[in-house]
């Protein structure tokens, strides 16, 4: 898929957005962007909210861990969306293994959040020339 990705990114307009569907997987999502494609869509932070698995500044979480029962900290400390600024990852877990509909919902807003400040912080590194940097700290984070 990334040598598919790399061939097809500079053949297509530089003037003319340049779309690539159903993608969401952070190292792919970069690795695109680095080939020249600049709008994606995908399910994956809704399905994996669902799911309990969530989506933070050190890497993928699973909301479902015996360690996260009596937790009284934040999702993710680095996070400004109303799942973390409200509600401590032993909230978030008694609501998912209680099967709440609110645990869907606070699980996908984070995610959704996410997405959408990693997205928003891409776009300012690559107006700063900083891509480069912005993808290997990343590609860190979620191999």
């Amino acid at each position: 898929m990334h040598e598919i990705i790399y061939f097809n990114g500079p053949l297509l307009p530089p003037d003319k957005p340049r779309y690539l569907m159903g993608i969401g997987d952070f190292g792919d999502m970069l690795k695109a962007v680095d080939a020249g494609f600049d709008m994606f869509d995908c399910i994956m932070p809704t399905r994996n909210a669902r799911h309990g698995t969530l989506f933070t500044s050190t890497g993928k979480t699973s909301i479902k861990r015996e360690e996260f029962k009596y937790d009284s900290g934040p999702l993710d400390p680095d996070c400004t969306c109303y799942t973390c600024r409200t509600f401590s990852r032993g909230y978030l877990r008694h609501l998912f293994v209680s099967r709440e509909i609110l645990s869907m919902r606070l699980n996908t807003m984070h995610n959704l959040h996410f997405y959408q400040t990693f997205f928003r912080n891409m776009r300012a590194a690559i107006e700063a020339g900083k891509f480069g940097e912005y993808k290997r700290k990343w590609e860190e984070v979620f191999g």
